[in-house]
């Protein structure tokens, strides 16, 4: 009799340990720990073009595609990711930075938004587009990223291909951010919030970092 209960509790412990190893394992929340806004501050004093922070949609490199407020909502928030820029001439991101990134951090996770930081960007303004046509199209293609962040205001008039390589991925660009150096290379979301339904290629635009 004895015996009969022990098979009889073993077999129930059993099918309760059973049934415990099948239910979902919790997975834990993401959990971010303050936001940087990288939208500029706008003041009296601040009311000349270069000083706003705006998104370049790609209507603005080749007209018919997205305007501002058509970028779809879906490609608005992703994951951001930073990668520093050598200022030494010419001041471009390379396939040897992304690999080095790359090495470090692992690989850009697909459909990110790409912030390429200046350490001198508060002092030296420039006007070079700040990422090499090559290096660019291999993150469009192989990383599938949707839009860059860049601290300065780049002209796309100097390099039309990597302008309308930019476009024809339905990339977009935000000028002119701030905060950038607070950010870490990886693991933050962006949010880019620009008017929505508002035609016009280039905007000011609010933009926010979500920082683990």
């Amino acid at each position: 009799m004895r015996f009969r209960s022990f098979i009889i509790a073993y077999a129930l412990v059993l099918a309760i340990l059973l049934f415990a190893d099948r239910r979902p394992h919790a997975t834990p929340q993401d959990r971010y720990s303050h936001i940087v806004d990288l939208t500029t501050a706008k003041t009296l004093e601040m009311t000349a073009r270069n000083s706003r922070t705006e998104i370049i949609a790609p209507g603005a490199l080749i007209p018919g595609t997205w305007a501002a407020g058509e970028i779809p909502a879906e490609r608005l928030i992703a994951p951001l990711v930073v990668m520093d820029l050598n200022v030494a001439p010419p001041a471009q991101i390379s396939l040897d930075d992304i690999a080095e990134w790359e090495s470090k951090h692992g690989a850009v996770p697909q459909g990110a938004v790409v912030a390429i930081r200046r350490p001198d960007a508060g002092t030296q303004p420039s006007t070079v587009v700040p990422i090499r046509t090559d290096a660019a199209q291999f993150l469009m293609d192989a990383r599938y990223t949707i839009g860059f962040v860049v601290e300065t205001r780049p002209d796309f008039t100097s390099d039309r291909n990597l302008a309308r390589q930019i476009a024809l991925h339905g990339n977009y660009v935000i000028e002119s951010a701030t905060h950038v150096a607070t950010l870490p290379a990886n693991g933050s979301l962006i949010i880019v919030a620009p008017a929505k339904g508002k035609n016009v290629a280039q905007d000011d635009v609010r933009v926010l970092a979500m920082v683990r």
